[in-house]
């Protein structure tokens, strides 16, 4: 049998991406918010918009997730 299958809404639109951010890199009002801190974790859209910066790694997929976004790291 051959019966087409609908697995529900595509997900390719509701990718972003995770990677690490060097905090000498980001603005001085950002740094001033995080003193001590040497990296960050930014989450960003397809088209390379940053939508967050967290503190680490599994706090950017763990947040992505929960906004039903699919998240994947960068190297």
């Amino acid at each position: 049998m051959n019966h087409p299958y609908s697995f529900g809404p595509e997900k390719g639109d509701k990718i972003v991406y995770i990677r690490e951010v060097a905090v000498a890199d980001l603005p001085d009002e950002v740094r001033e918010q995080v003193p001590g801190v040497d990296v960050l974790y930014s989450v960003h859209s397809p088209d390379g918009e940053r939508l967050a910066l967290v503190k680490d790694r599994s706090l950017a997929f763990t947040l992505a997730r929960e906004h039903e976004f699919a998240p994947v790291s960068v190297h």
